[in-house]
């Protein structure tokens, strides 16, 4: 098994920051997925702010990444971005950056929720590991800034016609404050669950394309 070291991203990983955007850019397009384009200026920004995970080989070769992202006054926290290099998966790298991201945001927002958006059922079993749980869109921050970072996903005419109350994506939510927030048991569900967003996928595609 390789070695990799999953760190705080700095001003010295700025280096990767175009490598880091193609790789999410390729990733996409195989899966056929949407995805919210970021610049390589803008994954530098984060690097620079402290809020960015990078993983790399023992020869220094970008093996993943994550960055941070705040909105609605810092009340809401997003781990967006993540990617793993395809040579390095297969090696629990995803759920590694995941976790740290996870613990350095937490540390800069321990007041705030954590959620994300996504459409890969392994990246909801980390977020389900990690105590979030799937949530309605209203429950995400209304802050447009974050809905605007979707308009260059494929699926953005869907997420417009539902006015932002639904998408291809799932939503996911951490809430510490919660009292009693459950734990999503997502290896029990997980099959039922993909046969949900595959009816879900056909649904909203269809009513799209009709209105």
């Amino acid at each position: 098994m390789n070695m990799f070291t999953v760190q705080v991203a700095t001003s010295a990983h700025t280096e990767y920051a175009d490598q880091i955007c193609t790789m999410i850019e390729e990733s996409a397009r195989q899966r056929g997925t949407g995805i919210a384009k970021r610049s390589p200026e803008y994954v530098r920004q984060k690097m620079l702010e402290n809020k960015a995970i990078i993983a790399l080989s023992k020869s220094k070769q970008l093996a993943g990444f994550c960055y941070i992202e705040s909105w609605g006054e810092k009340q809401y926290v997003a781990n967006s971005g993540l990617i793993v290099n395809p040579d390095f998966r297969g090696e629990g790298l995803a759920t590694a950056i995941k976790k740290k991201a996870f613990e350095h945001s937490r540390k800069m927002f321990p007041d705030a929720k954590l959620f994300g958006l996504t459409t890969s059922l392994p990246v909801m079993k980390i977020n389900s590991d990690l105590g979030y749980i799937p949530v309605t869109y209203n429950q995400l921050t209304t802050d447009e800034t974050f809905w605007k970072g979707c308009q260059s996903c494929v699926n953005f005419e869907i997420l417009q016609s539902k006015n932002k109350a639904n998408c291809m994506c799932t939503a996911m939510l951490f809430d510490a404050k919660a009292k009693k927030q459950k734990k999503w048991d997502f290896i029990k569900k997980s099959k039922l669950y993909a046969r949900f967003m595959q009816i879900k996928k056909k649904k909203l595609a269809k009513e799209t394309k009709v209105s």
